[in-house]
């Protein structure tokens, strides 16, 4: 039996909002269960296996009909429940139910429950202050990363990894020479470093620039990175002109931001991955959204070359110890937490 490695009754990105539309249908594997999303009659979305109870085939390679799934090998019509409608020249009474699943779209995301579906619970999802405020501004994307979720986590939760991975635009030598503090604060992993008095590397002098600020000159630099079930991390980092009070300085003394990453798993060996950045200074300014987006996406498209050639060495020597240091405890918290989670739905 195929060893359990995520939680399942909790809450994942699936897709973004924008991927599902109202005549085509989206396939996508979520824990190893293959899913195909559409939109019902209301607009509303729903998500139930993809196969078709007829003859097997993928319901995804169809197509979406006065908000039915219409399945593209033999004409079956399924609802949003899982039951199947009607079929050329069939009756379908008697026809096998497949699997319907909860979903909830919200902050621009459509949120999929692959547990027991009895479970799920909307006031469960993540509070995302920033999605909901006319003061922040979003951009992200989607990247398929081929390697296990945990390595991802432990990726983003100690960023010292920036210094090499990332040295032409977010690295620099002080984010390794600055302490680490790790702590669990409640449900919460947290992962924090302050810099003080260095020059800010080439991406943040960019949002220096970007909010009216000189890019050149000493600041303070902050990351803080917080891990929640069942793979969502938030990192804030950003700069303040030094001495004006760092992560706590005024708006017009800093260039900070919340950078998102929501982390789900495909398989034991993929992952899809939600990227992005909230900001909180030129909101308006469309064009820096894309500018930043398109700076983010050149960042995590280093981590993805890494993180998949490291998931193929350890495919290659599966038995090996690996090293457990300071700067790795938050991701090792992180993986505490989740085989917690995991044991609980086992008993």
């Amino acid at each position: 039996m195929k060893e359990k490695i995520y939680p399942l009754n909790t809450w994942y990105v699936a897709c973004y909002s924008h991927e599902v539309n109202s005549d085509k249908p989206l396939a996508r594997t979520i824990c190893d269960v293959p899913l195909v999303f559409f939109r019902d009659s209301n607009k509303t979305v729903a998500a139930v296996e993809d196969f078709c109870p007829h003859r097997g085939a993928p319901l995804s390679l169809g197509y979406v009909e006065n908000g039915k799934l219409v399945c593209g090998y033999h004409g079956l019509v399924m609802g949003r429940e899982g039951k199947t409608d009607a079929m050329p020249k069939q009756r379908v009474d008697k026809f096998p139910c497949i699997k319907a699943f909860k979903v909830v779209e919200k902050y621009g995301f459509i949120w999929l429950w692959p547990g027991e579906q009895g479970l799920a619970d909307e006031d469960a999802l993540p509070n995302l202050f920033w999605a909901d405020s006319p003061d922040w501004a979003y951009g992200g994307g989607l990247y398929h990363i081929n390697c296990d979720y945990r390595l991802m986590v432990d990726n983003l939760m100690d960023l010292t990894h920036e210094t090499y991975v990332h040295s032409t635009s977010i690295g620099q030598s002080e984010i390794e020479e600055a302490p680490v503090n790790t702590k669990v604060e409640g449900a919460q992993v947290v992962t924090s470093r302050f810099m003080e008095n260095i020059v800010a590397p080439p991406f943040w002098q960019a949002a220096l620039e970007a909010n009216d600020l000189p890019k050149e000159g000493s600041v303070d630099r902050w990351q803080v990175c917080r891990f929640d079930l069942p793979s969502h991390i938030m990192i804030e980092v950003g700069v303040a002109v030094a001495g004006e009070g760092g992560i706590n300085a005024a708006p017009d003394k800093r260039a900070g931001s919340i950078v998102v990453d929501f982390i789900t798993p495909e398989s034991d060996q993929s992952i899809h991955y939600f990227w992005g950045m909230a900001r909180d200074f030129k909101v308006d300014d469309t064009a820096l959204t894309e500018q930043i987006k398109q700076q983010q996406g050149a960042v995590f498209a280093e981590d993805q070359e890494i993180l998949e050639e490291q998931q193929k060495n350890l495919n290659l020597y599966p038995d090996r110890q690996l090293l457990m240091l300071d700067i790795d405890s938050g991701g090792v918290m992180a993986r505490r937490m989740i085989t917690r989670a995991i044991k609980a739905e086992s008993r």
